[in-house]
């Protein structure tokens, strides 16, 4: 076979494969739905979540309504050490601790240190991650606190 017929053969193979793979792009994880099925499952599954957040007690209704970094700080006061509380002070801004999906999860805490890695917020920076897990639970998850010049402080692992 020349090598023509081999580019050309490759070619068409690969073409094969592409059609195949956008034409069950759109299929359900059985093959056999189509999207527009699953638009419809989701907004239902929305709708009775909608119906049952309206019989949750009235506190937890002012948790919900309270910013991520508000119920994050809430959550410390109530479970967490005093070294934890101290640093937890210093968070101004929760970002992503609402959104999981348990594959890539990720979220991020400010605060109002100052100086980097190389500033005082480092050590706090550790007990704030570690409290972080404590208050949210992920398969994958990674939370990154930075300093209020936007600087990484630390991570760690939720």
């Amino acid at each position: 076979m020349g090598m023509k017929a081999k580019v050309a053969l490759g070619a068409v193979v690969g073409i094969i494969v592409i059609g195949t793979v956008s034409a069950n792009a759109g299929n359900g994880a059985d093959g056999k739905g189509s999207g527009d099925k699953q638009s419809s499952a989701r907004a239902d599954e929305k709708s009775d979540a909608g119906a049952k957040s309206d019989t949750k007690p009235a506190e937890d209704k002012a948790t919900e309504k309270a910013s991520q970094a508000e119920q994050f700080k809430a959550f410390v006061n109530k479970n967490g050490s005093s070294k934890e509380k101290a640093a937890v002070s210093h968070v101004t801004k929760v970002q992503g601790a609402d959104e999981q999906n348990d594959l890539l999860d990720s979220a991020d805490v400010y605060t109002d240190f100052t100086g980097g890695l190389m500033g005082k917020g480092t050590a706090p920076a550790k007990l704030i991650a570690s409290a972080f897990a404590d208050w949210k639970h992920s398969a994958n998850g990674l939370v990154t606190v930075y300093d209020a010049n936007g600087e990484l402080l630390g991570n760690g692992n939720f």
